[in-house]
């Protein structure tokens, strides 16, 4: 299997099923510091930074990589931190681009 961040996004149109949670929970293995919401229709990470210009730089380059995979995040910026929600709304729930595209976010991060 290819790991997710080498993946892209495909076209969802709707009419397809929202991702299961035993498959939710294998990818979930793939970007370990995302999470599952409590309904299961989503994924959250929480990024912190040092400081305003290090956060503004993170939200740009997301904005990119959401662009070019055409697929966008719900985003709550601050100061020092940024949420970043995941959810396919087409299938009301999640599916790999949720996955894939957490997964090219964390690339932009240094643990």
């Amino acid at each position: 299997m290819d790991a997710l961040n080498s993946r892209s996004c495909k076209p969802c149109e709707g009419g397809v099923a929202a991702m299961d949670l035993d498959t939710a929970h294998q990818l979930l293995a793939q970007v370990p510091q995302w999470k599952i919401n409590e309904s299961a229709d989503g994924i959250s990470r929480q990024f912190t930074f040092k400081n305003y210009y290090q956060t503004m730089a993170f939200v740009n380059a997301l904005a990119w990589i959401a662009h070019r995979e055409d697929h966008h995040p719900d985003i709550e910026v601050g100061y020092k931190h940024c949420l970043v929600k995941y959810s396919t709304h087409a299938v009301n729930g999640l599916s790999e681009n949720d996955f894939i595209c957490a997964a090219k976010i964390d690339d932009l991060t240094v643990d």
